[in-house]
């Protein structure tokens, strides 16, 4: 593995510069999740009124008013449903180019992606949370928390790399991965916290799904915000994941390498 140098700065801003092209998908895109973003709280919030208390599972109306905000923001920051970018390449063999590159293929793909996070720190992410926050009950954080709440999205890009990265290199085997692409697109809504607060699942649901990488890539992010949860338990359990699924990267792209397999021959 080589140490990160001016080259992969160059691919990160590179990456930033590329997504920056796409003016009107960035518009269009942000003026979506807002309008999905006042569904969603229109469903939750009817929840919480038909709850005793109004509250469920610690959620009361501005930490769930803060949730779906800060979750429509993180969906293309994280980009929570995956990219078909290197399975395309694979599919059509111009991964044989990429893979005599003087480069590490995985490092590159990061840093792009890295750069393309910054920009939409700013055009995607920061929008919702700026809407929600100027027209309803909105939860801060404390000043303290927003370092580590920097850190944990830093984090969740990076799970949600090394998830995406898996997935588009099963296509060396597979040659065709649209089936696995189709299923994590459908689990990971569901899985990491986006349809509705992980603490709203069943008890064993919830312990089951923290021994998975799914609660890193948005609940992770969005509890270190609002103060749900154990602080330094949440964002270790995002460290870790970041941390294997970067190696189990490494292998399944050792082990592709040796050999490669295209549509065509």
């Amino acid at each position: 593995m080589r140490a990160w140098g001016s080259s992969q700065f160059r691919l990160a801003a590179a990456g930033f510069r590329r997504y920056s092209t796409y003016r009107q998908a960035m518009i269009a895109g942000t003026a979506t999740n807002v309008v999905f973003g006042l569904l969603r709280m229109a469903v939750l919030l009817a929840a919480l009124d038909a709850a005793p208390g109004g509250r469920i599972a610690g959620y009361d109306v501005a930490a769930t008013v803060t949730y779906v905000w800060l979750g429509q923001g993180l969906l293309a920051f994280v980009v929570l449903w995956g990219d078909a970018a290197l399975a395309n390449r694979i599919r059509s063999g111009d991964v044989v180019v990429d893979l005599y590159r003087p480069w590490d293929l995985q490092q590159a793909l990061l840093a792009e992606d890295l750069g393309r996070a910054a920009y939409c720190a700013v055009t995607r992410l920061v929008p919702p949370v700026v809407v929600g926050a100027l027209l309803f009950p909105f939860r801060w954080p404390t000043p303290e928390r927003w370092p580590v709440f920097l850190v944990s999205a830093v984090l969740a890009v990076l799970v949600s790399f090394g998830m995406r990265f898996l997935v588009n290199a099963s296509t060396f085997w597979l040659l065709d991965n649209r089936g696995v692409m189709a299923l994590y697109g459908v689990a990971t809504g569901i899985l990491c916290g986006l349809t509705v607060p992980l603490d709203f699942f069943p008890e064993w649901a919830r312990f089951a799904l923290w021994f998975t990488p799914m609660p890193a890539i948005m609940q992770s992010p969005i509890d270190v915000f609002i103060g749900h949860g154990s602080l330094w338990l949440t964002v270790g359990h995002q460290v870790f994941w970041a941390v294997a699924l970067f190696l189990a990267g490494r292998l399944a792209l050792a082990r592709a390498v040796r050999k490669v397999v295209v549509q065509g021959g």
